[in-house]
Protein backbone atom coordinates (compact mmCIF):
# COMPACT_ATOMS: atom_id res chain seq x y z
CA UNK A 1 0.00 0.00 0.00
CA UNK A 2 1.14 3.14 -0.78
CA UNK A 3 2.51 5.95 1.95
CA UNK A 4 2.42 9.66 1.87
CA UNK A 5 5.37 12.12 3.32
CA UNK A 6 5.07 15.51 4.19
CA UNK A 7 7.72 17.25 4.43
CA UNK A 8 7.47 20.71 5.96
CA UNK A 9 9.62 23.47 5.53
CA UNK A 10 9.85 27.01 6.66
CA UNK A 11 11.09 30.04 4.33
CA UNK A 12 11.78 33.51 4.36
CA UNK A 13 10.10 35.03 1.19
CA UNK A 14 11.76 37.01 -1.91
CA UNK A 15 15.47 35.78 -1.95
CA UNK A 16 15.50 32.99 -0.10
CA UNK A 17 12.40 31.31 -1.58
CA UNK A 18 13.65 32.00 -5.01
CA UNK A 19 17.04 30.37 -3.95
CA UNK A 20 14.43 27.32 -2.46
CA UNK A 21 12.50 26.61 -5.75
CA UNK A 22 15.83 24.99 -7.95
CA UNK A 23 16.74 22.99 -5.08
CA UNK A 24 13.37 21.38 -4.77
CA UNK A 25 13.28 20.90 -8.24
CA UNK A 26 16.76 19.40 -8.48
CA UNK A 27 15.32 17.21 -5.26
CA UNK A 28 12.77 16.00 -6.96
CA UNK A 29 14.54 15.21 -10.58
CA UNK A 30 16.85 12.89 -8.14
CA UNK A 31 13.65 11.30 -6.60
CA UNK A 32 11.80 10.50 -9.36
CA UNK A 33 14.07 7.83 -10.74
CA UNK A 34 14.64 5.72 -7.06
CA UNK A 35 12.22 2.58 -6.82
CA UNK A 36 9.39 3.20 -5.15
CA UNK A 37 8.47 6.98 -5.78
CA UNK A 38 5.28 7.34 -7.65
CA UNK A 39 4.69 11.14 -6.91
CA UNK A 40 5.46 14.36 -5.56
CA UNK A 41 3.66 17.83 -5.26
CA UNK A 42 5.15 20.93 -3.58
CA UNK A 43 2.56 23.73 -1.67
CA UNK A 44 2.66 26.84 0.25
CA UNK A 45 0.85 27.61 2.80
CA UNK A 46 -1.63 30.50 1.52
CA UNK A 47 -2.41 32.43 5.04
CA UNK A 48 1.35 31.50 5.86
CA UNK A 49 3.47 31.81 2.90
CA UNK A 50 6.73 31.41 4.27
CA UNK A 51 5.23 27.78 5.05
CA UNK A 52 5.71 25.13 2.36
CA UNK A 53 5.06 21.24 1.93
CA UNK A 54 5.81 18.58 -0.10
CA UNK A 55 3.57 15.40 -0.50
CA UNK A 56 5.57 12.88 -1.68
CA UNK A 57 4.29 9.41 -2.32
CA UNK A 58 5.96 6.32 -2.29
CA UNK A 59 5.03 2.23 -2.75
CA UNK A 60 6.56 1.66 0.70
CA UNK A 61 7.76 2.92 3.90
CA UNK A 62 10.89 0.42 2.72
CA UNK A 63 11.60 2.61 -0.43
CA UNK A 64 10.97 5.59 1.16
CA UNK A 65 13.44 5.09 3.86
CA UNK A 66 16.29 3.96 1.29
CA UNK A 67 15.93 7.19 -0.58
CA UNK A 68 15.59 10.01 2.87
CA UNK A 69 19.07 7.99 3.87
CA UNK A 70 20.93 7.88 1.04
CA UNK A 71 23.74 10.49 0.43
CA UNK A 72 22.43 11.84 -2.36
CA UNK A 73 19.54 13.39 -0.79
CA UNK A 74 21.64 13.89 2.72
CA UNK A 75 23.93 16.30 0.26
CA UNK A 76 20.47 18.07 -1.26
CA UNK A 77 18.78 18.40 1.91
CA UNK A 78 21.97 20.00 3.64
CA UNK A 79 21.39 22.31 1.19
CA UNK A 80 18.27 23.57 2.00
CA UNK A 81 18.24 23.58 5.55
CA UNK A 82 21.49 25.50 4.90
CA UNK A 83 19.33 27.96 3.29
CA UNK A 84 16.58 28.04 5.38
CA UNK A 85 18.27 27.91 9.00
CA UNK A 86 15.96 25.51 9.66
CA UNK A 87 15.38 21.97 10.28
CA UNK A 88 13.06 19.92 7.65
CA UNK A 89 10.37 18.26 9.80
CA UNK A 90 9.06 14.21 8.58
CA UNK A 91 6.00 12.77 8.64
CA UNK A 92 4.80 9.62 7.36
CA UNK A 93 0.72 8.81 6.49
CA UNK A 94 -0.66 5.75 4.90
CA UNK A 95 -4.16 5.83 3.94
CA UNK A 96 -7.07 5.58 6.22
CA UNK A 97 -9.64 4.10 3.76
CA UNK A 98 -7.14 1.58 1.67
CA UNK A 99 -7.64 1.31 -2.02
CA UNK A 100 -6.91 3.85 -4.47
CA UNK A 101 -6.95 3.04 -8.20
CA UNK A 102 -2.76 2.49 -8.06
CA UNK A 103 -2.82 0.25 -5.61
CA UNK A 104 -5.55 -2.28 -7.46
CA UNK A 105 -3.51 -1.96 -10.60
CA UNK A 106 -0.26 -4.27 -11.76
CA UNK A 107 2.67 -2.08 -10.98
CA UNK A 108 3.27 -1.10 -14.93
CA UNK A 109 -0.42 -0.15 -15.37
CA UNK A 110 -0.19 1.86 -12.37
CA UNK A 111 3.22 4.03 -13.68
CA UNK A 112 1.39 4.75 -16.71
CA UNK A 113 -1.64 5.87 -15.06
CA UNK A 114 0.33 8.15 -12.69
CA UNK A 115 2.91 9.32 -14.88
CA UNK A 116 1.31 9.13 -18.07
Amino acid sequence: MAIHVIIKRKVKQGHQAKELVPLLLQMRSLAIYQPGYISGETLCDIEHPGECLVISTWETVEDWNKWVHSIERAKMDQKIETLTGDKTEYRIYSPMIPGTIADKMPRRQAEYSING
